[in-house]
């Protein structure tokens, strides 16, 4: 089992706006490639006083080759949509890990 993380630190002064598009239009996106297994968002409780507010959205693949099947046809689009609405308002990084 693969799990794609995608951490973002959001502005607070957007954070309701930034959750709710997440989860009305990212997420259903992501699931809509049919491609992910599960999925999860967490909040992080243990904040570094930055003005954001941190959250984690996580996918379950089946196998690398679908996580990079994904990656090469779905990812930048997706990500580039959230670029384009939220700007420099967020920070992310992505991680991939396996279960062991």
């Amino acid at each position: 089992m693969i799990l794609y993380n995608l951490t973002v630190n959001i502005d607070k002064a957007v954070e309701r706006e930034w959750l709710h598009w997440m989860r009305t239009e990212h997420q259903p996106a992501v699931l809509a490639t049919g491609l992910p297994l599960d999925h999860k968002i967490l909040h992080l409780l243990t904040e570094v006083d930055n003005n954001g507010a941190t959250y984690t959205f996580q996918y379950s693949f089946r196998s690398k080759l679908d996580f990079f099947r994904f990656q090469k046809y779905h990812s930048d689009a997706l990500l580039e949509k959230l670029q384009q609405r939220f700007g420099n308002q967020y920070v992310t990084f992505q991680s991939l890990l396996e279960e062991v």
